[in-house]
């Protein structure tokens, strides 16, 4: 069985850990149902280590575009694991890992558009501990299993499945859905996608369970 992390002072505590190791990169998955909370435990860490040495590389950015979606007959499953760039994440996720001491750029999606922006982030030359965060990073399927050899450490977030559920749905509504339309998505739709990452819980180094 693998440790639990029960507290935000004991994530802290495994960030001070990463960053005291004498690795020159550290990369760390946070990994979690939709609506688990991934971008609030990456917002927690980045506003710790605030002029420290860290960066963030959010899986979402690899997300095809609405027209490949719509052309492919898979827009009403945008969020399903074949909705999205794994073999591009793959390969810049490689050469953020290796490529230590140049400057890489990364898309970032935007939920007001439902799109990416090419090369809006980026991860600095010289950074120490990179955060990536997403759904996929643990799934064994041929389109994503080489990224778990990619990350030093994975963190499985587990909030309680009513919790998560009603946060996707707040979400779907401040996005542009009605409560209908936000209901149906996230327990739809959102919950398929959260059984197959459910599924990945096994692979990671830790799990966090967040009063």
């Amino acid at each position: 069985m693998q440790p639990t992390i029960n507290s935000l002072s004991g994530v802290l505590s495994e960030i001070d850990r990463f960053l005291s190791a004498g690795k020159e990169r550290i990369i760390l998955g946070i990994v979690g149902k939709p609506g688990a909370g991934k971008s609030t435990m990456t917002n927690h860490i980045m506003e710790y280590l605030v002029g420290k040495s860290v960066a963030l590389f959010p899986m979402d950015g690899f997300h095809f575009s609405n027209k490949v979606l719509v052309e492919t007959g898979r827009r009403e499953r945008k969020g399903a694991p074949d909705t999205f760039d794994a073999h591009g994440f793959t390969s810049l996720l490689g050469r953020i890992k290796n490529e230590t001491t140049k400057d890489i750029y990364f898309p970032i999606f935007h939920r007001e558009f439902e799109e990416s922006y090419a090369a809006e982030g980026v991860i600095p030359a010289g950074t120490k501990l990179v955060l990536t965060e997403g759904n996929y990073l643990l799934l064994d399927s041929p389109e994503w299993e080489e990224v778990r050899p990619l990350l030093d450490e994975s963190w499985y977030l587990a909030p309680r499945d009513s919790i998560r559920q009603e946060r996707l749905i707040l979400r779907h509504e401040k996005y542009g859905k009605n409560k209908e339309e936000a209901s149906k998505w996230a327990l739809g739709s959102d919950e398929k996608n959260a059984e197959i990452v459910e599924s990945t819980k096994k692979y990671a180094t830790k799990i966090v369970v967040l009063p």
